[in-house]
């Protein structure tokens, strides 16, 4: 892939994710961690029910593979339930809140 490719691809993802309880979350923030051009994971619990975890999970890196992203996800029970943020280019720009009337 070009540097040029790598430097305006997907840089953050923000997924809200029904998981089974297993894999735990650390075990499943490992593994995301390891899929390629992921720099960082973070997955923080909302949601717990008898047989299921509602989960916001956070991933940066350079140029990801969203549908790498959800097969390993799909693969481990997973199911996405939305993309709450997409961040793409060559710096990530923070959400600015702005007043509303």
């Amino acid at each position: 892939m070009s540097e040029l490719k790598k430097e305006r691809g997907l840089k953050r993802l923000v997924l809200d994710v029904l998981k089974p309880h297993m894999p735990l979350l650390p075990e499943l923030a490992v593994q995301l961690s390891r899929l390629p051009s992921t720099s960082g994971v973070n997955i923080s619990l909302i949601e717990v029910d008898k047989n299921t975890e509602s989960v916001k999970i956070t991933i940066e890196g350079n140029s990801l593979d969203y549908e790498l992203i959800a097969k390993s996800l799909e693969e481990s029970g997973a199911v996405i339930h939305s993309i709450d943020q997409a961040v793409a280019g060559k710096v990530i720009i923070e959400e600015v809140e702005t007043h509303e009337s």
